[in-house]
């Protein structure tokens, strides 16, 4: 009972550690990210100045203990523990970015992001128990049934769709493009990381898995996936606010994980109707925050349309001068003055 109780305390504090850096990462790319933009091509127009960035390269390397620690949490703690809390990561990025990014998040949108992180909890916390294959051909065994080539299939289909047909109009103006590429990526990304998992842990078990080509697949489409799924979030953080793109990302990430490794290891057979209505209220849950934090962040924008160019600067300054006495006077008034001399919007 008291080694139980042991390993749950280290998958614990690792999962709060992963947490804790992975929320920090997203505040040092973003910071490398305006950087970079600075000095060339800004990574939401296509371009990489950010790779010579140091700070980004920082926020990187956080990302990666982040990871890390999460992956070796799983080892010591069940998933119903670890995966809820990689909802403190959202909750840490945006406090960060309140305070050292200034990029403020309204009342409409802490609303959001509440309900999206109580929606994802109870749909991680519902999601069936997984259970792990003992071989890398175990695994290929389960990515080749129909069900997940299917998804598999979906999923690139997908991808491709947004990549050549959504990404050159509505890239830069919905958050929804670059996320959804990014979290189904991930998705396809989580489950080839799982069977290196086992691969290596086979390995030092004894039982050499470096033999089987099925390794090597899944080590290829880890790479490509990873790349893909760093190189679109970039885009995001680079476009959006990170108070939007934190809480979006890791809903639509849970979720697509979530359904990729019921689809792939079948644990969706035994649950129980309460398990399926909780997961089916959490996901109405995440659906809700979404719509919030949108309607929050084109309020912001459109607010920010509708005010007259002086108001951009926060104060009007008045020049004043008194007949022959020549004194001038700074009188600054907070809108007044242009909300009075600006027509109406339409």
């Amino acid at each position: 009972m008291l080694e139980v109780v042991s390993d749950n305390a280290k998958g614990l504090a690792l999962a709060v550690a992963s947490s804790a850096f992975i929320g920090v990462s997203f505040i040092l790319k973003k910071i490398g990210l305006r950087r970079a933009a600075k000095c060339g091509a800004r990574a939401g127009g296509g371009g990489y100045t950010y790779l010579s960035e140091p700070l980004w390269w920082a926020g990187m390397t956080t990302m990666l203990l982040g990871e890390v620690a999460n992956f070796v949490a799983y080892i010591f703690a069940p998933a119903v523990l670890v995966t809820p809390l990689g909802a403190l990561s959202v909750i840490v990025s945006s406090v960060l970015a309140h305070f050292v990014l200034k990029e403020r998040l309204e009342k409409l949108g802490v609303l959001g992001c509440v309900s999206c992180i109580v929606g994802s909890v109870v749909v991680v916390m519902h999601a069936p128990e997984e259970h792990m294959p003992d071989s890398v051909e175990e695994i290929w065994n389960l990515a080749t049934q129909p069900g997940f080539l299917a998804y598999a299939m979906t999923t690139m289909l997908l991808v491709g769709t947004l990549v050549l047909f959504f990404e050159p109009r509505y890239g830069q103006t919905n958050i929804l493009v670059y996320l959804g590429i990014c979290s189904s990526m991930g998705s396809l990304t989580v489950v080839s990381i799982k069977a290196i998992g086992v691969a290596i842990k086979l390995t030092l078990d004894g039982v050499n898995q470096a033999a089987y080509p099925y390794t090597w697949f899944f080590l290829m489409v880890a790479i490509i996936c990873g790349v893909s799924q760093i190189n679109y979030l970039n885009k995001a953080l680079d476009t959006f606010n990170l108070a939007i793109v934190s809480p979006i990302y890791y809903v639509m990430f849970t979720t697509l994980t979530i359904v990729a490794s019921g689809i792939m290891f079948k644990d969706w057979a035994g649950q129980s109707l309460s398990s399926i209505a909780s997961e089916l209220c959490g996901l109405i849950t995440i659906l809700s925050g979404t719509i919030l934090l949108h309607t929050a962040e084109e309020g912001a924008n459109n607010s920010a349309a509708l005010l007259p160019w002086p108001l951009d600067k926060g104060s009007i300054s008045w020049c004043i001068s008194l007949s022959s006495d020549n004194l001038l006077k700074n009188v600054e008034e907070d809108y007044f003055a242009a909300l009075q001399n600006s027509p109406a919007p339409v």
